[in-house]
């Protein structure tokens, strides 16, 4: 026991997205064992059942994500796990999940690609695919921290916001986060917020539409069995039948894309490091914001006015607030174990005297803190000669 008698616990990052997936009330998974995801199964497969739920391992990753939504229909909290491949395979489902409004949680452990590629290798690039990985226009939700604490709290936080805008959440990793064990202080209930899955019977003379058009927040959604209502990936109004006219179809994909875009305040997580005063800013998540953070500490050490942005929530991206900070800075750093994912955001919102600095890595390793200082440094020299 330490810091106010809290629970002091020493935990795999996989590990940690298990066990706060628990707690945070999943009660059936799915799953087909992949590197380097599968420590999540393994743990929900000695974990799950001591708490009532279901655990099953299926044929392949489309079993996974089909099971995983019809155990959401049928009144649990759900979430499957798996990386690259995997998640690829599971994107027709997502799409699905997506039309009908049905919450689910989907982990992705990312690993250097395409293909199989390097499967214990870490890689974030996975970016877009978390975005765009479905056919047509929609909207997602994707969540990526950067410490295990992280990942158990930001496990609760992703079930959530899927119980909230009935929509299916994607949580991002990379295989040294899921891979890393990492001590932390176990939150208390105090600490944390549980949205519980509405459950009873809707009474015979009311009328339960879960699909209704005119609301801020999609209604609530109740397990079938207790309820009846139609589920349809095809256009369909608000009883759940489809309907295939043009109106109804542009007011259900619009209000799709709404019930995301017109919350993205209260979505949106991210961290800010030392930007008071910044001249310099880097943008860094997942496990290259702990190389980030820790150039930014020497750089300030060495004189250099530089700060960190890491967005937890990588879609919807925290625009609003990264345009505010540019607006301080000479130049900002972007640095991620892909080709230039997140970058493509960053430059949307670069005004023409803010240089902007790439560090980019795809060879299976971690961007190390000298690589970003040294970037940190390059630019503090260009401005130095003017």
């Amino acid at each position: 026991m330490g810091k106010i008698g809290k629970k002091a616990v020493l935990m795999q990052g996989n590990e940690a997205c298990a066990l706060g997936a628990i707690r945070a009330g999943c009660r059936f998974f799915a799953a087909y064992p992949i590197t380097p995801a599968s420590e999540i199964a393994e743990t929900m497969a000695l974990e799950l059942p001591k708490h009532g739920g279901t655990f099953i391992q299926m044929e392949d990753e489309i079993g996974s994500a089909a099971a995983t939504i019809g155990a959401s229909l049928a009144g649990v909290k759900s979430m499957t796990a798996t990386s690259g491949p995997g998640f690829s395979l599971m994107q027709e489902a997502i799409g699905y999940a997506i039309m009908t409004e049905v919450p689910a949680v989907f982990v992705d452990v990312q690993r250097l690609g395409p293909s199989t590629g390097l499967p214990t290798k870490p890689s974030q690039g996975d970016i877009m695919q978390a975005r765009w990985g479905t056919h047509g226009d929609h909207p997602i939700i994707a969540l990526y921290p950067s410490t295990v604490e992280e990942v158990y709290r930001y496990i609760i936080t992703a079930f959530n916001l899927s119980e909230l805008y009935r929509t299916p959440v994607i949580f991002l990793m990379d295989e040294i986060l899921g891979h890393m064990r990492e001590s932390f202080f176990m939150p208390s209930d105090k600490e944390i917020t549980i949205l519980p899955r509405m459950d009873g019977e809707v009474p015979v003379e009311e009328i339960y539409h879960p699909f209704e058009s005119d609301l801020d927040i999609p209604t609530p959604l109740r397990a079938m069995g207790k309820t009846r209502f139609h589920v349809s990936g095809l256009i369909h109004d608000e009883s759940g039948f489809p309907v295939g006219t043009s109106g109804i179809a542009s007011r259900l994909l619009r209000r799709l894309e709404n019930k995301i875009r017109l919350h993205v305040d209260e979505i949106v997580i991210y961290d800010e490091f030392m930007t008071d005063d910044m001249e310099i800013l880097v943008l860094a998540y997942g496990s290259v914001a702990r190389s980030a953070l820790r150039a930014v500490k020497i750089a300030r050490m060495d004189g250099i006015k530089v700060g960190l942005f890491k967005p937890i929530t990588i879609w919807p991206f925290p625009s609003r607030r990264l345009r505010k900070l540019l607006r301080k800075v000479d130049a900002i750093i972007v640095a991620e174990m892909n080709l230039g994912q997140i970058s493509r955001e960053v430059t949307r919102l670069i005004h023409e005297n803010v240089k902007v600095e790439f560090v980019n890595r795809v060879d299976g390793e971690l961007i190390e803190p000298d690589e970003i200082l040294d970037a940190i440094t390059r630019v503090k020299n260009v401005f130095n000669e003017y």
